[in-house]
């Protein structure tokens, strides 16, 4: 058991449930019990981790821009979720240097779309809209960010998370306060890694397709620091929230950071170097150094955790061997392994990190 229990037997709508996150929380919502409904507007990648796990077959789905305030808002009185998780997005960083106006039209529109149908429901709702670390006005400080910290960033892509954030805040007191029956939140998470993540310029991505096609992974910045976290972190994050949401026991209203430990603040090349060795293969041959960037991207952002582990007895669980050994694990067996039960292997590891919480007594997993 975890989280109380409470997700079991419970209408949950998530909004971008075809991507990387989404259908690894699909996957661990269904793991307990609870009847999915997903929001979306396409798979976005192909290899796709949705298709992969077989997710349409298991769930209730919806294809549908996040855009469309009415086709939402009917989606949504139609089902009438017991929780909302939002994470719709466009979000690739170096997307929003080709689709600008798409990124901001997503990301802010879509959420202000999300909030105008959070507006119109009358049954007790929790909900949780998830936005990004680059939410914050980042200025390369090697101190992590907390939640009352600047908004913003200079590139498209942090500006439209950061604006994300405002119209949140602004939906928020001017209207969703006053609604006794909605529960709401915000999480703020980033350098998300994990098993299924085929979407374009990520680093374990470009990675595991090398490694398959036994060719030579480039690295355009190789000193840029990460704190990387496995998905399952993040995830864990966002389902504390709701359920101290839930039970009444949060803070109405509030934003919260999901970070990993600051041991797993790697460089780029410590990380795919450790992948490489995880995959059996010796890095000097298969990792090449470019130093050719094609988008200005900050080398460092971090996040201060100190309020989830004050507020809701949270803070990440595994340590960053861990996270590697994992990551290699999934993707070895879907790319070397003939045919692997990938489902299975996903929630092996979902419960393997419960396990692994629960052994550090994590309110959570109880």
């Amino acid at each position: 058991m975890a989280f109380n229990n409470i997700y079991k037997g419970k209408k949950i709508l998530i909004t971008g449930n075809t991507g990387f996150k989404g259908s690894w929380l699909t996957t661990w919502l269904l793991k307990m019990g609870a009847e999915i409904y997903g929001f979306s507007k396409d798979i976005p990648t192909t290899p796709s981790v949705f298709e992969t796990l077989s997710l349409a077959e298991k769930i209730h789905h919806h294809f549908g821009d996040i855009r469309d305030k009415e086709a939402l808002n009917n989606y949504i009185q139609q089902i009438k979720p017991d929780f909302i998780f939002h994470l719709a997005a466009q979000a690739i960083v170096s997307a929003s240097y080709t689709h600008p106006f798409d990124t901001v039209t997503t990301n802010v529109t879509g959420t202000a779309s999300l909030l105008e149908s959070i507006r119109n429901i009358s049954w007790e709702c929790t909900c949780v809209l998830i936005t990004s670390d680059k939410a914050y006005n980042n200025v390369e400080w090697i101190w992590g960010y907390r939640e009352m910290d600047a908004l913003g960033g200079k590139d498209i892509y942090s500006g439209s998370k950061g604006a994300a954030e405002l119209i949140i805040r602004c939906y928020w007191h001017s209207f969703i306060k006053s609604m006794p029956n909605i529960k709401m939140g915000t999480a703020r998470a980033g350098n998300v890694i994990g098993g299924g993540d085929w979407a374009k310029d990520r680093i374990v991505v470009d990675c595991v397709k090398a490694f398959s096609r036994q060719e030579i992974v480039e690295i355009r910045s190789p000193k840029a620091t990460r704190p990387w976290q496995h998905v399952l972190e993040p995830l864990s994050g966002y389902l504390t929230l709701g359920q101290r949401l839930y039970e009444k026991q949060s803070q109405n209203g509030e934003a919260y950071n999901f970070g990993p430990r600051a041991e797993q603040t790697k460089t780029v090349f410590e990380l795919v170097r450790d992948l490489a060795i995880q995959w059996g293969l010796e890095p000097d041959k298969t990792i090449r150094l470019t130093g050719n960037a094609p988008f200005e991207e900050a080398t460092l952002l971090r996040l201060n955790c100190d309020k989830a582990l004050a507020y809701l007895n949270w803070h990440s669980t595994l340590h960053y061997e861990q996270c590697v050994t994992m990551i290699a694990q999934w993707y070895k067996a879907f790319y070397l392994e003939e045919n692997a039960d990938l489902y299975n292997l996903t929630v092996k590891q979902i419960e393997l990190y419960v396990k692994e919480a629960a052994k550090q007594q994590l309110m959570w997993t109880k």
